[in-house]
């Protein structure tokens, strides 16, 4: 008891001496963000980190978050030039950037928005013209209760994104959030904070995007909250390609009104040890979301997956689609929840989870779920684990191609349905290079 005791202390007073050492350099907020702040730090030091005792943490051990020593980044380099390769195209104009956690307006840039549409670092917003908004729609999750990582992002609220979009206004180029990780030497930590807010009848795309200067052990610890009005559609990608040292933990929760519809599509490449959350709930009749995912994992990595789709009223209707290719020893898992409760009639939920494993030392625990409560609904779900199949291998090879080659051309099918739907482009050529280049690397192995 002593040694499970001894590591919950170390982490709770590290992480307090790091909050009260942030209230004494400027971190100064209006009274109800610092309420916010007090009351999630005192809800994370009576939760703790999760243990693999508790049952959503089971397959997944963050003790070796809770071991590190994280902290501020201190240093500010010149990255001006490195910024290139994690910049999309379709975004240029319309961006925000954080580097560890810190926003950079001489990176940033908003300047072709349509009138009215709020593109601003979190902070500005805590006492500007928009914090009665921002106010409304901050932590109105409520995940923080539950989830320690939660928590602790909600104790540090400070820079962060939000994006407001007005009624009936219709944003044709994607806004991109990009966060970088620039350890320097150090081992930082970082909480991005974001929120959306796609009022009733708009229509908008946002990339939220997580990449590293160069392969370095740090930790962020994200949260996304979006809410989408009635009759409002919102597309959504969430890219993942952290340093394969780092940690990345992340909570995404959808509030989806009347008659709107939530597309999300999250990418996962990089971090040793990462987990996403997605928690939707359909609130209003009439709701229409697709939520999907494609996990590349490769030696060493392990990648975890939750989702809740929370169906509460009727005529609603949802498709989860997640696939994962993993190679070497690496890990996956993926847990999917759909609920429909007893108001939830007429509801369409579909539920895939499917694997290929391309080593013998990979492994995936999934787990889909469907807990239903109503009785006249359409529901379906499903999980498959495998390998390819020699049957198709053994075709190709007969045609001529290399058995090797034969093996990525079949492996690169398996994850073409998610790639296709992709809508940006720069986003389907940054995952098909990062497949090619995993394959070609088993290749030249």
């Amino acid at each position: 008891m002593k040694d499970m005791i001894a590591p919950a202390l170390k982490e709770k007073s590290a992480y307090r001496a790091l909050f009260e050492s942030t209230h004494t350099n400027g971190n100064s907020a209006p009274s109800w963000v610092e309420e916010l702040r007090e009351n999630a730090l005192e809800r994370f030091d009576e939760l703790g980190f999760p243990t693999v005792d508790q049952e959503d943490w089971k397959y997944t051990n963050v003790a070796s978050i809770a071991k590190n020593t994280f902290t501020f980044a201190t240093g500010r380099r010149d990255i001006a030039a490195e910024l290139a390769p994690f910049i999309y195209a379709e975004a240029k104009s319309s961006r925000l950037v954080f580097v560890n956690g810190v926003y950079r307006a001489d990176f940033s840039s908003i300047a072709s928005l349509p009138a009215g549409v709020v593109v601003v670092n979190l902070r500005e917003a805590f006492s500007g013209e928009h914090a009665e908004t921002l106010r409304g729609y901050l932590a109105r999750s409520r995940a923080e209760d539950e989830d320690a990582f939660t928590a602790l992002n909600t104790a540090f609220l400070g820079d962060g994104a939000f994006l407001l979009v007005p009624k009936g206004v219709r944003v044709d180029a994607p806004v991109h959030l990009l966060f970088l990780a620039d350890a320097a030497g150090e081992k930082p930590i970082a909480f991005p904070r974001v929120l959306i807010v796609a009022e009733r009848g708009s229509e908008a795309t946002v990339i939220e995007s997580y990449a590293a200067i160069d392969e370095s052990v740090y930790f962020t610890d994200a949260v996304t909250e979006i809410f989408v009005g009635e009759g409002a559609r919102l597309v959504h990608y969430k890219v993942q390609r952290e340093s394969e040292r780092a940690f990345h933990i992340a909570q995404t929760h959808a509030d989806l009104g009347r008659d709107s519809v939530f597309d999300s599509t999250t990418i996962t490449l990089g971090a040793q040890l990462s987990r996403h959350g997605i928690n939707v709930q359909l609130d209003h009749p009439g709701v229409e979301c697709h939520v999907d995912g494609l996990y590349l994992v490769g030696d060493g990595q392990h990648a975890d997956t939750h989702s809740i789709i929370d169906h509460r009223q009727p005529h609603c209707a949802s498709r989860q689609n997640y696939k994962g290719i993993l190679d070497g020893k690496s890990r996956a898992v993926f847990n999917g929840r759909v609920f429909v409760r007893r108001d939830a009639q007429k509801t369409d939920a579909v539920q895939s989870n499917k694997n290929l494993l391309l080593s013998n030392e990979a492994r995936v625990d999934t787990k889909p779920q469907l807990e239903i409560f109503a009785d006249d609904v359409k529901c379906a779900h499903g999980a498959t684990v495998g390998q390819l199949e020699e049957e198709e291998l053994f075709y190709l090879a007969s045609r001529g191609l290399h058995p090797e080659l034969a093996r990525n051309l079949l492996t690169y099918g398996f994850a073409e349905e998610l790639i296709e739907k992709i809508k940006i482009e720069s986003i389907k050529t940054q995952l098909d290079e990062a497949i090619l280049n995993r394959l070609n690397a088993r290749l030249e192995a």
